[in-house]
């Protein structure tokens, strides 16, 4: 029987006892193998948002922890995701993001498809002239259909196939934020960016479930929104991150707001939250906008952050939208430097996990006690296995 590669014991202590996991779960290539089973594949982990194929036929091809995937949205306007290769030899199929006119062909063979995966077109298959063989039943040789789900714009995919249902795996978040269960629209191009972080993506979880760095890390933030006014918010299993009593709305230079979420009840005037979805979407909600970061992991030390912002309206004023993203972007901007010094810390051959503060850091310790489990669970299936 192997052994494990690394001890978790320590990690799923309770928060005063706990320490944190290893240093291998951020540094070497074979425990990343292992979470990229236990953790991502299993799980219903964020992938892209339905914003990036905004009309039917429009197709972005992507890349999965190395699986090469294409989210289409078909002719009658589902999002779709599928494995993105032909089931005849494994041709890629599309190489750039474009709109799909006719039909998705194969640049090999040409091998096509419909929007919806089907396979409808097999020229000379049975010999110059014969489009069709015996063999090749094309109602079963359709595109390899990804299991996915979209929430609060997320195109959510469970690679595995045999997660729990979305609404069953995230249903006290979906309950939790029930009133934001509104139309959301896109900020367009000036919205969305890109963060490249010499970090391992859960140290990006990791610090955005706390707010104990703010004063030093967020000092203008923590100017008006301070340390003191956040609160923690914790679902073993699922979820876990942080919450403010005073949001202040930003303005422009005559006044203006955004226009509010309508009907999301009193206590968001002032409040917003911030949580990490296990295991790599990072959202916020606030009266008058939000966002969500999917965390694209692209090896142990490297990870790239996806910035999306959304809107009550498709008409917010885009003087606002652009302040916002730059006011965002500085604040995760700022956490750069504290995420890639803490990967450059776990080369410390002594540093033993680290410990974590009761009452300061209990967000962190639920994403890494949910981490462990996920792994022991993944552990013990191959054990079985075997």
């Amino acid at each position: 029987m192997s052994q494990p590669l690394t001890d978790l014991g320590q990690v799923r202590a309770s928060v005063e006892a706990a320490r944190g996991l290893p240093n291998a779960h951020y540094t070497d290539p074979a425990v990343f193998a292992e979470e990229r089973q236990a953790l991502l594949f299993s799980q219903w982990a964020g992938l892209a948002v339905a914003a990036d194929v905004p009309e039917p036929g429009d197709a972005k091809p992507l890349e999965f922890l190395g699986v090469p995937l294409l989210l289409i949205r078909d002719k009658e306007g589902t999002v779709r995701v599928f494995e993105n290769i032909c089931r005849h030899r494994g041709m890629i199929l599309v190489e750039e993001p474009r709109r799909i006119e006719g039909a998705i062909r194969c640049p090999y063979h040409s091998w096509c498809y419909s929007t919806k995966g089907n396979l409808v077109s097999t020229p000379h298959v049975g010999g110059p002239g014969h489009n069709t063989h015996e063999s090749i039943r094309r109602d079963e040789l359709g595109l390899n259909e990804v299991r996915s789900h979209i929430w609060r714009d997320i195109v959510w995919i469970n690679v595995s196939g045999d997660a729990a249902p979305f609404e069953e795996a995230m249903s006290d978040l979906i309950t939790r934020w029930s009133e934001f269960d509104l139309p959301l629209y896109h900020g367009g191009h000036d919205s969305r960016f890109t963060l490249e972080v010499a970090t391992n993506w859960k140290l990006a979880v990791e610090n955005y479930c706390e707010s104990y760095h703010l004063p030093w890390v967020h000092p203008g933030l923590n100017s008006y929104s301070r340390l003191e006014d956040h609160y923690h918010i914790e679902k073993r299993g699922e979820y876990s991150g942080q919450g403010t009593m005073v949001y202040r709305q930003i303005t422009n230079e005559t006044g203006e707001k955004f226009p509010d979420f309508e009907d999301v009840g009193a206590k968001w005037n002032e409040q917003a939250e911030y949580i990490a979805a296990y295991p790599n979407v990072l959202l916020g909600v606030h009266r008058d906008h939000a966002f969500a970061i999917i965390l694209e992991p692209k090896g142990p030390e490297r990870t790239v952050e996806h910035i999306h912002l959304y809107y009550a309206t498709p008409a917010a004023e885009e003087g606002l939208k652009m302040r916002n993203t730059q006011l965002w972007k500085t604040v995760f901007e700022e956490d750069i430097f504290v995420v890639e010094g803490m990967q450059r810390g776990r080369h410390a051959a002594r540093f033993d996990g680290g410990r974590f503060s009761p009452v300061m850091d209990s967000p962190t310790h639920c994403f890494h006690d949910w981490v462990a489990g996920k792994i022991e669970t993944h552990r013990a299936l191959s054990r079985a296995a075997e």
